[in-house]
């Protein structure tokens, strides 16, 4: 559970319902709010699902090159990933609701002023910037907060659900959004995702709860109440104080090492340059887009599974496995591309989606097993290295593409990264529950 630490341990709590002692309902409240958490990133994913299907047609309506798209492709990733441990200092200090809220209202205006640019910095800006910064703020750092305050029992099953929901996104989203791009443009497609996005804001606001305690209930396995901690002031600077006090410790540069490496080769790489790369072979954009869906709906299992798997087996003997087979499947990508879809194609999909994010659970797990009640900021800081890596290859596969012509050599360096990621996985050391202590924090912040 998040909890207030240090100084604010001596708080008073507020007051606040007590647990209901009969007629509980027979689906435990933290399921409702698992779903709604789950339908919000959903609607939240639409606009993740846009930059490999735009650049192509950008380069075509205003020349600007590869590279220079993926610019905007790059800063969007990287804030996506720096404003997520701010995000969940955030809802500690004002809750889950109005921050999500917030987050998605920024996440339709970025979407809509799209429409209306004409030069490279307003796509990076409306792009980049504030659909970064609003997806960001309620990314995987999101789902990690909701986890810890709802569910002690079942947290890797839950984590790998709510992680798939992205995935679901971009499987509802991606043939829709190709199908406008190729026939009515690339606005449509825009004012589609801000619509999506716009039409979420009222399920949040309505349905979801910030803590168990506001509905009197304990969160789902625990055995006993606890009260709803007192809001933490000094967001930014208990944010930047978790950091300094989690980079003292080797888990959290292999931890941030290896996601670093996880979101090049996938939202970095495969999600932005797929459809591109698969067009330049001769495939239609609307083929190549159905197969990045598709590599979502194999994305769901995966990651359910590794949920299931993680609250059963080792989690870093977990990721060296999931990097290593993500390594292999990417050295065999530039075989299998051509004009036409082939058998051997499918069995890239179906690898690649199983093995998708499935890493996310068992990072979360080994945060949590090292980092203790600061685990989701700790999260939030090792998802910041996964955009980064995101937005690096992001920009350096565009380049790659404008100087050579082909996507092949990033293929292959993306696959010689996973292979380093594994063994970095297995060099990591079991945690003791919380290496972040509230003396080391207290230091850091000053």
């Amino acid at each position: 559970m998040n909890q207030a630490s240090g100084p604010l341990a001596t708080r008073r709590f507020q007051q606040q319902p007590r647990p209901r002692l009969s007629g509980r309902p027979r689906l435990h409240r933290a399921w409702f709010v698992a779903a709604v958490t789950f339908v919000t990133i959903i609607g939240a994913a639409s606009f993740a699902s846009l930059p490999g299907l735009l650049i192509d047609p950008l380069n075509r309506e205003f020349g600007w090159s590869h590279g220079t798209i993926g610019i905007a492709v790059s800063a969007n990733l990287a804030l996506y990933g720096l404003a997520a441990p701010f995000a969940a200092a955030l809802m500690d200090r004002f809750g889950i609701r109005q921050v999500v809220a917030v987050a998605l209202t920024v996440i339709s205006l970025g979407a809509v002023l799209t429409v209306w640019m004409t030069t490279a910095w307003q796509l990076v800006l409306y792009w980049g910037v504030l659909v970064g910064l609003g997806s960001g703020s309620m990314a995987l750092a999101f789902a990690a907060t909701v986890t810890n305050r709802w569910f002690v029992a079942k947290r890797g099953l839950v984590t790998g659900v709510l992680t798939a929901a992205s995935a679901s996104g971009q499987l509802i989203f991606l043939p829709v959004l190709s199908w406008l791009v190729v026939h009515h443009g690339w606005r449509p497609a825009a004012i589609t995702v801000s619509l999506a996005a716009l039409a979420v804001v009222p399920l949040v606001w309505i349905l979801l709860r910030d803590h168990p305690a506001d509905v009197g209930q304990t969160a789902y396995g625990a055995t006993e109440f606890i009260p709803k901690p007192p809001p933490l002031t000094g967001a930014a600077r208990r944010t930047v104080g978790v950091l300094l006090s989690a980079a003292r410790t080797g888990p959290f540069w292999l931890l941030a090492g290896t996601f670093a490496i996880c979101g090049a080769t996938t939202n970095g790489l495969v999600k932005t340059h797929f459809v591109p790369a698969a067009h330049d072979h001769g495939m239609p954009v609307t083929a190549a887009a159905s197969l990045l869906a598709l590599i979502g709906v194999f994305d769901v299992v995966g990651t359910v599974a590794s949920g299931w798997f993680t609250d059963r087996f080792d989690s870093r003997r977990l990721l060296a496995v999931y990097y290593a087979l993500r390594g292999i499947s990417l050295f065999l990508l530039p075989m299998l591309l051509a004009p036409s879809v082939h058998p051997p194609m499918f069995f890239f999909i179906i690898f690649y989606g199983l093995d998708w994010v499935a890493t996310v659970p068992p990072t979360i797990a080994l945060c949590r097993e090292h980092y203790g009640e600061d685990s989701a900021i700790v999260f939030g800081w090792v998802m910041a290295s996964h955009q980064v890596g995101a937005a690096l290859v992001a920009y350096i596969g565009g380049v790659v593409r404008d100087v050579f012509g082909s996507y092949d050599v990033i293929w292959y360096a993306s696959g010689a990264m996973c292979a380093a990621a594994a063994l970095m996985a297995l060099v990591l050391r079991p945690g003791a529950g919380g290496a972040v202590s509230t003396e080391a924090l207290a230091d850091a912040v000053g």
